[in-house]
């Protein structure tokens, strides 16, 4: 339960509002509970509201503008007033069903700032902090009011200007391929059209994250660059004139900042968790975590098609074999692609042949499913949509029963078609084209949350919405897509050897990815290398978290590398500790994470092009303890770039707390190590 207690802090609070330019008037200023991070809002001359940022006394955000611009009504920018403020403390635990963290605090300060039209409309606008000690979230809230019944929103006006350049992580927004981009490295002050999280290390050091969470009802958010070192908002285009609309009362999602000394401290962050409502679906311990087998990667390097004929993938024969190779293995789901009617033709971008209840005749989901469960293993299914989301909505009854009577506690959704190609489809016919992550899709994605829900299903999408922590409200939306994953390795445009390192600090900061490691035979379409050693396609299965991760190699890969597969194996997928013991955005992270129901911890460590050793010292294992390190690392030729991408040296050793480990990762490597827990005084 959170203990909430209403507090009068303002006037201890506005002491800390720093000095502000001539032309504006302070109204309101909070910090955070430790006050390391805090805000103040002012009013221009002009009726402008601003609020800026410091964190340890130093400016992070300068002042910075607030507001909206209509399609319809003048914009909520100038003329503005101040009404009226208030605050409160909150503090409390929670636990996740499951997570890389068990329990998570959620201790933070809040500012309600109102404001009112000082003319004309007089429409009235709350902004909202929240401050903790690692990070700042703020919304615009709107009361139900006489002259905004209905905002069409143009866009927001919502400003960024950060006091320092610094470099810049960030892929590009409004594309075609959705977020599926390589990272860019770039000056702050030379951001172009950014998606979100972006992250940044200013000129000092301190690390910032700028992303959204709790996109809901809602267009997500990107940035463009304004002057200098200021991004601007730039709300998701949708199929009409106005981005977003909003009736009565409503708010917008949360624009946060999380805030450190250094990149681990922006993983370690629950600030977008907890910025989220808590879970809304009641008890689903139904779901459990785990990993899977597919027929999916002979597909994705074109031995297999989705569709039926001579090359057919999902068929009895295929699907038995991988049900078998999983039974064998410990794993125990295997998901199946290309299983249903509406894969044969063009289905890329017009995905209305697609039936989520009728296998295809090669395809015997009665009987796959009874092989499955004598075996202890279950079937995942697959819904692509090729960006008819319309259809799949009028499918989702027949399409999740379906699923939940063959037994599936998961289906992998799908939205193959170019950016703002979805297609909508309107009570009166009326067809319409989304983008991926406008106001419509964002509701979508809440009604396939509710709709899995009611049979019990879980869901993994791909070409998604970004994610912004809405798992902990919709625990059933397990994982999900997001950015460029393993798939790209089996095509000519390979991720790069830095490639994970990005992820980690970036994308991985708005949730589970099913990134599909495990690739042991490093080998894409027609034998072509991945840039990877051996020791890091393990590494992954630590370092890039999902509570559905997948051995996305074949059975036949998986053969000749058994002493690398067996760390597979034993890697567990959910968690009651996580912590980040060294990382460097786009060049290397360790992170160990400690199993739910076990005392065991295991670690990852992947780094970039360049060959690296890390000193990591096991403070995190328990003291009076004996573990047996398992470890598996790069051999001493190992690297990326030549025939040595498979050299691995498997070995054990005995460590106990505070001892230090060295870490040697090759170019293009990593390491990962199981410490197996004996008892005390062993």
């Amino acid at each position: 339960m959170n203990a909430i207690t209403m507090v009068g802090r303002i006037g201890a609070a506005m002491a800390l509002v720093a000095a502000i330019p001539a032309y504006a008037e302070p109204v309101a200023g909070l910090a955070s509970p430790g006050n390391v991070v805090a805000v103040s809002v002012d009013v221009d001359g002009d009726g402008r509201v601003l609020y800026e940022v410091k964190r340890k006394g130093k400016p992070i955000i300068t002042p910075s503008r607030l507001g909206f611009l209509f399609t319809d009504a003048r914009k909520i920018e100038r003329g503005l007033k101040f009404v009226s403020q208030s605050a409160r403390d909150e503090d409390g635990n929670w636990t996740q069903p499951w997570g890389e963290w068990q329990t998570i605090r959620n201790h933070f300060r809040e500012l309600r700032v109102r404001f009112q039209e000082s003319s004309g409309l007089m429409r009235q606008m709350d902004v909202v902090f929240r401050l903790y000690d690692d990070g700042v979230g703020f919304r615009y809230e709107f009361p139900d009011q006489p002259n905004l019944k209905q905002a069409n929103i143009a866009d927001e006006l919502t400003e960024f200007a950060f006091a320092q350049d610094g470099t810049a992580w960030w892929k590009p927004a409004f594309l075609w391929n959705r977020e599926e981009y390589l990272y860019n490295k770039t000056p702050l002050s030379a951001v172009g059209t950014a998606d979100t999280p972006m992250t940044i290390k200013l000129a000092d050091g301190t690390h910032v994250a700028l992303h959204e969470a709790a996109l809901v009802d809602y267009s997500g958010m990107a940035v463009s660059r304004g002057e200098g070192t200021t991004l601007r908002a730039t709300l998701t285009p949708g199929a009409g004139k106005p981005k977003v609309t909003k009736t009565g009362a409503w708010f917008t999602p949360w624009r946060t900042l999380i805030i450190a000394d250094n990149a681990p401290g922006l993983y370690m962050s629950h600030l977008m968790l907890n910025l989220n409502e808590p879970n809304k679906l009641g008890d689903v311990s139904w779901f459990k975590p785990g990993k899977f087998a597919g027929v999916w990667w002979n597909m994705i390097k074109g031995n297999w098609s989705w569709a039926r004929g001579p090359k057919h993938g999902a068929t009895n024969e295929n699907v038995k074999k991988y049900i078998d190779f999983a039974a064998a293995s410990g794993i125990h789901d295997v998901l199946v692609e290309g299983w249903n009617v509406g894969w044969d033709g063009d289905w890329f971008g017009n995905g209305n042949d697609m039936d989520f209840a009728q296998p295809t005749a090669d395809f015997d989901a009665d009987m796959l499913a009874a092989y499955g469960k004598k075996k202890g293993v279950r079937l995942i299914g697959h819904h692509e949509t090729g960006g008819a989301a319309s259809h799949y909505e009028d499918q989702f009854d027949k399409a999740f029963k379906f699923a939940a009577d063959h037994g599936e506690m998961v289906v992998k959704t799908g939205y193959v078609t170019d950016a703002a190609q979805i297609e909508r489809v309107d009570a009166d016919g009326t067809k319409l084209r989304e983008w991926h992550e406008g106001q419509w899709m964002s509701n979508h994605f809440i009604r396939v949350a509710l709709a899995a829900a009611k049979y019990h299903v879980a869901f993994d999408s791909h070409e998604p919405i970004k994610g912004t922590g809405l798992h902990r409200t919709y625990p059933n939306w397990v994982a999900r897509e997001g950015s460029r994953g393993m798939e790209y390795n089996a095509w000519s445009a390979k991720n790069p050897p830095d490639h994970e390192a990005n992820l980690i600090f970036t994308r991985m900061l708005e949730g589970p990815m099913d990134f599909t490691p495990g690739v042991l035979s490093l080998t894409g379409s027609d034998d072509s290398p991945i840039l990877s050693t051996i020791a890091k396609q393990l590494a992954l299965y630590v370092v890039l978290y999902s509570p559905v991760v997948m051995a996305a190699d074949t059975p036949e890969n998986y053969a000749k590398y058994p002493a690398a597969f067996q760390f597979i194996k034993d890697v567990p997928t959910d968690w009651v500790d996580t912590r980040m013991l060294n990382g460097e955005v786009g060049d290397y992270a360790t992170i160990v994470r400690r199993p739910r129901g076990s005392d065991d911890w295991f670690l990852g460590a992947v780094g970039d092009e360049d060959a690296r050793k890390l000193d990591v010292k096991l403070d995190f294992l328990d003291p009076g303890k004996t573990y047996t390190a398992q470890i598996y690392r790069d051999g001493d030729d190992a690297t990326y770039a030549t025939d040595k991408r498979h050299s691995i040296v498997i070995e054990t050793r005995k460590v106990k707390q505070g001892d230090t480990l060295t870490l040697a990762l090759a170019p293009g490597g990593g390491q990962a190590i199981r410490f197996v827990a004996k008892g005390k005084g062993q």
